[in-house]
Parts: structure tokens; sequence; C-alpha cells
């Protein structure tokens, strides 16, 4: 399980540092593809091909699960941990996650998500007042 929230940077060559507590979990080659809001979501191997298994059953006639599904695959990509713990994140997904220079890095469960430190800190604030609500609105889930 992954949990937790790290600050680090992305250099000029797209390569930032995968925090040592997530890199066990994800492994040495793991996929990170477009995630919703505007981050980026890292899975382990095993946690994708689920994730995958989970999306094939989606109905092809149906608009949405087509437009999700080509969301979510099109950017994929596996990512190699070097030596230094850090992976190189390609162009397109600096670009949608506009990530480029200070970055944090959270656990949720059984993924690592990548945002820009300013994305983060916008949705962290616009989210704060709604997070009783959003609570509330988890206990339909039995959770």
């Amino acid at each position: 399980m992954f949990m937790g929230e790290y600050q680090h940077n992305i250099d000029a060559k797209g390569r930032i540092i995968v925090p040592a507590k997530f890199r066990e979990g994800l492994g040495e080659t793991f996929v990170i593809t477009r995630g919703l809001d505007r981050c980026l979501f890292a899975y382990p191997l095993s946690e994708w091909k689920a994730l995958e298994e989970k999306l094939k059953k989606l109905p092809l006639t149906k608009k949405d699960a087509r437009a999700f599904t080509r969301f979510f695959f099109s950017g994929a990509v596996e990512c190699e941990v070097d030596k230094q713990g850090r992976i190189n994140i390609p162009s397109p997904l600096r670009s949608y996650g506009e990530l480029d220079k200070e970055c944090v890095v959270i656990g949720v469960s059984n993924r690592v998500e990548f945002w820009s430190k300013d994305h983060w800190e916008t949705y962290f604030e616009e989210s704060e007042d709604s997070f009783s609500e959003i609570a509330e609105n988890m206990m339909d889930f039995d959770i």
C-alpha cells in the first residue's frame, strides 16, 4: 500500500526521483499514465494488469467507456527506475501533468500519483473545504 506525500524536482531531462518508500512497491519497472485531475498515475505491473482486465470488460459500444479507455491506455508507458532511483517521464506525460520543476509525489493506496506542486496545492485548497461533504458521501460506499 502506498501512502504519504513527498516533494521532488523534475530535472531538465524529465527525470524525477521516485521516493524510496515507493520503489519497493512499484518495482524496478512499472506503468505510468495520464491520471485524473491533471496528475499522473503510476501502478506496479500486477496492479496494472488487474486494472487492464477490468477495463477490457467495459462495453465497447459505450462512448464513455471507449473515451476513458483511450485516455488511460494511450498515455501509458513502462518506466524503469535507474540506479539513482529516478525515472524518466516522457514528454507527452510531462506536458499533460504540467510537470516542469517542483513536483509532489503521493501514495494513494494501490497507486502513486505525480503532481505539479502548483496543481497539488490548488487541488488540495479547493478540496479542503469539501472534505466533510466528501466523507459523508463516502458513507454510501460503506466506508
